[in-house]
């Protein structure tokens, strides 16, 4: 690793309280949930649709549910798939594969089988927890994927005994809820058959720092899946890390967390799963964004700290207005994944009382990097200062050992705890994206005097829409699938909805009728749908080097100059 050290601007404009360092962190993540039960084991550590766990009760959950997969054959190392929407079934979960050393991979329960079925190519796990909506897809996978233990999770079962009984009532709209959330089915072992089990033995080895915790996707430019290898350092770091950036927020003070973010996610997983629990806070679960749903918590149990997005944000705004519900307690909301508009800070922060500011991550990076101070000197437009023990380097793309002039625009380097050491089973990515021991973000940014960085450009061409990351080459296979289109070419165009939004230009087989919406469905019966185009134009040809590859940057421009003339 590089013993450079360059110049770290950014410690002056800290908020009073973040230190400039923190130590190396130890243990393991199993750590985190033990030392709350021990601490606070009677004060609620999940709420979901008004079903309180305490502390005492989710780490017992977690015992049991560790010994029931022991049991199953799961061992250390062993890679575990969890395909499950926010509930406290994904918690225990969680923490129950990290208690046996084996490795947690995250997926998106709305994926399409085929998506679902490439991650599974990649990391090959024979262990998987899934909601029992997604059971069938798992079930249909050729015989080489085929997973032995297959775990269906019920997330009505966690659900207060009333609400379960109104999904059973024989009415139209209790019916439509209750499909959305469960389904029958076989062939699976039942999560409730787990966590019957004894509690594991207290002998039982823990995973160590340095061992592989997570397996975290992210997509590439070329769409093939990428697995982030984190290990329990680097999650604790950032959990670390993320608490002191919050000086103001104590553990242990009743603190509340909202889980809007979905926690397969990284940016949920580590400020809901790791953050919230390490704070012995009360995490509110939502199985997805449900403005009415959060409002109605809000009542009684405002959150003391928000992650969320800022299409999150606006809509939350809007219906808290709307209804005249007052979002005041909110102390401290983080926003990530695209950029944070300052018209949607101030009345944000005017109906809160609180702090709405902006941070930056990537999931190699576990995921949080740097984030606006908790404090008046934020500066809108930039993504903030780097987190405690985060290193940074502005240096030339072409040549990523030289540094560019102070001030000057160039490729983000970083270097801390939080950062992975390489993908899963891939060594050549893992050596493409690091130099010297540093970590190549693909981001083009300035920093100011002050140490404030703020994102110009991206060298990777990956759309951020909504706060998930789409690749464009898998949109475009998908297009190119359809009989009809020739060639294709997908870019992100700026959204005030969801940051960017994803458009393709095609080329259509010369003399046919095209029928543009049946297109875009054939392409959602392939992808999910955050990846399907919103808009899609016809061309006649797309820009192309002399090799042959489609130039996206001249596609872009030329949509933007198309759409914004109109």
């Amino acid at each position: 690793m590089s013993p450079y050290q360059p110049p770290r601007p950014w410690i002056a404009s800290y908020a009073e309280g973040v230190p400039d360092d923190l130590a190396p962190v130890s243990g393991s993540l199993i750590d985190i949930v033990a030392a709350s039960a021990r601490d606070y084991p009677d004060a609620p550590a999940l709420q979901f649709f008004g079903r309180e766990t305490t502390y005492a009760q989710l780490q017992d959950a977690i015992d049991r549910a560790a010994e029931g997969l022991r049991d199953l054959g799961v061992r250390a190392g062993d890679p575990v798939a969890i395909v499950l929407p926010n509930c406290p079934q994904h918690i225990v979960a969680f923490y129950a594969v990290l208690r046996l050393g084996a490795v947690v991979v995250e997926h998106n329960p709305l994926y399409t089988p085929r998506e679902l079925r490439k991650q599974f190519e990649d990391h090959g796990a024979k262990h998987a927890i899934v909601w029992n909506k997604v059971v069938s897809t798992v079930q249909e996978f050729p015989a080489d994927l085929a997973v032995t233990n297959l775990i269906s999770v019920d997330v009505t079962r966690a659900m207060p005994f009333l609400t379960r009984v109104a999904l059973r009532l024989p009415v139209a709209k209790a019916r439509e809820s209750r499909a959305a959330l469960t389904e029958r089915v076989r062939g699976t072992v039942a999560w409730d058959s787990l966590v019957q089990s004894a509690p594991i033995s207290a002998t039982h080895p823990k995973p160590n720092t340095g061992d592989l915790a997570i397996i975290q996707y992210t997509s590439g430019t070329t769409g093939t899946p990428k697995g982030a290898a984190l290990t329990h350092g680097n999650l604790l770091a950032n959990a670390a890390q993320s608490r002191a950036w919050v000086p103001s927020i104590q553990r242990g003070k009743g603190c509340v967390v909202y889980a809007v973010l979905p926690m397969f996610h990284a940016y949920g997983l580590t400020l809901c799963l790791t953050f919230a629990m390490s704070m012995g806070a009360r995490l509110v679960l939502f199985p997805k964004f449900d403005p009415d749903l959060v409002l109605g918590v809000m009542k009684k149990h405002p959150a003391t700290f928000l992650p969320l997005v800022p299409p999150i944000a606006d809509r939350l705004l809007a219906a808290a207005n709307a209804e005249g519900v007052s979002l005041d307690g909110i102390e401290v909301a983080i926003s990530g994944a695209m950029a944070l508009p300052h018209e949607l800070v101030v009345p944000f922060e005017a109906a809160t009382n609180g702090f709405l500011v902006e941070g930056y991550g990537l999931s190699e990076c576990s995921p949080v990097l740097m984030a606006n101070p908790v404090a008046d000197n934020r500066v809108p437009g930039t993504v903030g200062l780097p987190l405690p023990g985060t290193e940074c380097r502005v240096v030339d793309p072409d040549n990523p050992t030289v540094d560019v002039e102070p001030g000057a625009a160039g490729e983000l380097l970083v270097r801390g705890p939080q950062v992975f050491s390489g993908y899963y089973g891939k060594p050549e990515e893992t050596e493409a994206v690091f130099v010297d021991g540093w970590f190549r973000t693909g981001d083009i940014v300035t920093v100011d005097d002050a140490g404030f960085i703020r994102i110009v450009d991206r060298i990777k061409e990956l759309i951020i829409t909504g706060g998930f990351n789409v690749a464009p080459t898998e949109v475009e296979n998908a297009l190119r699938q359809h009989p009809q289109v020739a060639d294709a070419a997908v870019v992100g165009l700026p959204s005030d909805h969801s940051g960017e939004e994803v458009v393709a230009a095609i080329v259509i087989d010369s003399g046919t009728e095209v029928d543009v919406e049946a297109i875009r469905e054939y392409a959602r019966s392939i992808l999910t749908p955050y990846k399907v185009p919103r808009r899609i134009f016809i061309v006649d040809e797309l820009p192309k080097s002399l090799i042959g590859k489609v130039l996206r940057r001249q596609v872009r421009e030329k949509l933007l100059a198309l759409t914004s003339g109109a």
